[in-house]
This record gives structure tokens, sequence and C-alpha cells, in this order.
């Protein structure tokens, strides 16, 4: 029998984190495009992004039959915050042009879940693609990151709003992603966390 859950942050009622997630504002508007594997993951950080932020939406999918007219919407800066040849990195708006409200889209995934929902939606995959530059190291002590520079999803997103939206700090989302990983270290006891993922 499985141990009830949060209906909201989808953690097990005796972990919830929902006094922890805050209540942000954004001009920018963040679409997250989750893989479904991601969905019941104990570390589902993209769900504690979209809780926390006014101007944020969770998809669950692979195949995104509602992004053609999301994307069709006029009055909109779209960029898929996705690392690639082609990749901008990601700046605050200098122009008019720039000056407009920003979609930004994020996958949500491991590496190649996240290339197979760009390679299934080839309308997300021909956005102009932003990258993070300058990121402090990953919070995300349980999972090695397969490159450099890699963040959760969670992180991204604060990494992008605090470019996008500076002088506004976002940090506030990371409160309830450090207790996550804080919870999960203290579940599996101290030593096998250090003999496991401290090398």
């Amino acid at each position: 029998m499985s141990r009830p859950r949060c209906s909201c942050c989808k953690r097990p009622a005796s972990h919830c984190l929902c006094a922890l997630i805050p209540d942000l504002s954004s001009c920018t508007e963040v679409l997250v495009l989750q893989h479904p594997d991601e969905v019941d993951h104990a570390l589902n950080t993209a769900n504690l992004a979209v809780l926390g932020l006014r101007n944020a939406n969770l998809w669950v999918g692979e195949v995104f039959d509602d992004l053609p007219a999301w994307l069709a919407e006029p009055g909109y800066r779209v960029r898929l915050l996705f690392p690639g040849d082609e990749a901008q990195p990601l700046t605050l708006a200098s122009s008019e042009e720039e000056s407009r409200p920003m979609r930004l889209v994020v996958p949500d995934g491991t590496w190649r879940k996240a290339r197979k929902l760009l390679h299934l939606n080839p309308l997300l995959a021909a956005l102009p693609r932003v990258t993070l530059r300058d990121v402090p190291p990953s919070r995300y002590r349980l999972r090695k990151a397969p490159m450099e520079g890699s963040l959760s999803t969670l992180e991204a997103i604060v990494a992008a709003l605090n470019v996008l939206e500076a002088p506004n700090d976002y940090g506030e989302l990371l409160k309830p992603f450090d207790a996550l990983i804080e919870g999960q270290i203290a579940a599996m006891g101290e030593e096998t966390f250090r003999r496991n993922h401290l090398r």
C-alpha cells in the first residue's frame, strides 16, 4: 500500500514541501514540457518550480497538440531553454523588440528524453534556443551531472529568471528544492550518501 501523498507538491504527506513553496510573479511566462517518466520521480523539481511561479505552466506528454496554437499567439518572444550550437546566451532585454514579454519553454527529463521531446515536436526544435552562462554549480547533490554546467530543471529556471527579470531574485524557489535534497539524504543516511555520491 502506497503512502498518502500531498496532492499539490506530490511528496509523501509526511514530507510535504508546500509550506516552503513561494508565490512569485514574473513577466516571463515559463512553460515546462515534462516527459511522462518524470511525473512520479521522487526528485521532480519541475513541479516545484511551477508551483512557486504564478506565470508558469506544466504540460506532461511526448507530443503536445496544443503547442502550435500556443506558439502562434502574437505579442511574445518565444525561446527554448536548451543547449545547442545555435543557442545564444540568455541576456536581459536591451531593445524595443526584446522588450516584448518572453515565453520560455523548458523541456524536463533526462538529456535523452528531452532530446526526444524536441524530435517528436518539430515546432519545438525549430524555436530559437537560449542557454545559460556563468551558472553556479548545481545544488543537486544526488545526481552526477552529465556535463559541466548541468542544472536541475528548477535550478535552470531560477538562473534564467534571475537574468531575464533582473534585479529580481528568484532564489526563494530553491528553498523547497534544498529541503527535498536534504530529506533524501537523511532518508538514505549520511554514510550511504557519502559512499555513493561524494566521489
